[in-house]
């Protein structure tokens, strides 16, 4: 199922019109997130006030910036549940203060199972209202020499496709390890900007990040937001980061490679629409059985 959200008045369709005909910016926040949520939610509000006044509009933060456990069920413990808790105010009030749009990378959120969460990705407009939730639905599993992750032993995978309309055009929503299945975003429709919080391992980003970001603007003529995670954590675990912003044309726009900080790049609809008009592969998609 796919679900769309619109969250536009009347007013903010009119608004809408007069702002994707000129460029804004977008931001994308890294971090190297630990086991304490109250010093990440720190760490990530000083991080969106320096995101904030580059003049962003949309601002993203990486996969489990509230909170890097050093074991698995920390996350757990930590859940929330939707409407309620630090984590989801801590976005809602960012929003609402810095009157821009908050992609909160990863939340976990309370499931139907005691022993897992959904790990979910919470959109925010300028309001501080919550505009749409993503569950992530392909759930990371990996073995290699020491290296042993399975996030299926704690986290419940979601089965909706979500994108959301906004004043910057519409949104596609997807975490992470989503990156490796292109059919999710073929599923998405048309959309503007995809964006894509992440967490991805060393071993793994340093052979197939900037492939897949890459792929997945060209093939699908958008903008892709990357937020990552970058760097050494309390718990062991190391984060690739190159934390980037990718144009339609697959073209990076800006990255950090390492440690916290702020990526911030210029959207430009207009180019994009051009783009789209020059190489039509978007309207040149076919369902066939081989």
């Amino acid at each position: 199922m796919i679900i769309t959200k619109n969250s536009t008045t009347p007013e903010a369709l009119r608004e809408t019109f007069v702002i994707t005909q000129s460029m804004f910016r977008v931001a994308a926040i890294q971090m190297a997130s630990g086991p304490n949520v109250a010093a990440n939610l720190q760490e990530a509000g000083r991080l969106i006030e320096l995101a904030a006044a580059s003049g962003a509009r949309i601002i993203a933060l990486p996969e489990y910036f509230a909170i890097m456990g050093m074991k698995d069920t920390d996350k757990v413990a930590a859940r929330e549940r939707e409407g309620e808790g630090p984590i989801q105010s801590f976005l809602s009030a960012q929003a609402k203060r810095h009157r821009c749009w908050i992609v909160g990378g990863s939340v976990p959120l309370a499931c139907s199972n005691d022993e897992k969460v959904r790990n979910s990705c919470l959109v925010y407009d300028q309001e501080g209202r919550l505009v749409c939730r993503y569950d992530k639905i392909h759930l990371f599993g990996f073995e290699m020499g020491q290296e042993r992750y399975s996030e299926e032993r704690t986290i419940e995978p979601g089965n909706q496709v979500v994108t959301v309309e906004s004043p910057y055009g519409r949104l596609g929503i997807s975490v992470c390890y989503d990156l490796r299945f292109p059919e999710l975003y073929r599923a998405m429709g048309d959309v503007d900007l995809i964006l894509v919080p992440s967490a991805f391992t060393e071993t793994t980003g340093k052979a197939h990040w900037d492939t897949l970001i890459r792929a997945r603007a060209i093939e699908n003529l958008a903008y892709v937001i990357a937020p990552a995670q970058g760097g050494y954590h309390v718990n062991g675990r190391e984060t690739h980061g190159h934390t980037m912003i990718v144009d339609p044309w697959g073209v990076v726009l800006d990255r950090l490679p390492r440690g916290s900080g702020v990526v911030v790049a210029g959207v430009n609809p207009t180019y994009q629409q051009k783009i789209r008009k020059s190489l039509p592969a978007l309207t040149h998609k076919t369902v066939r059985s081989w």
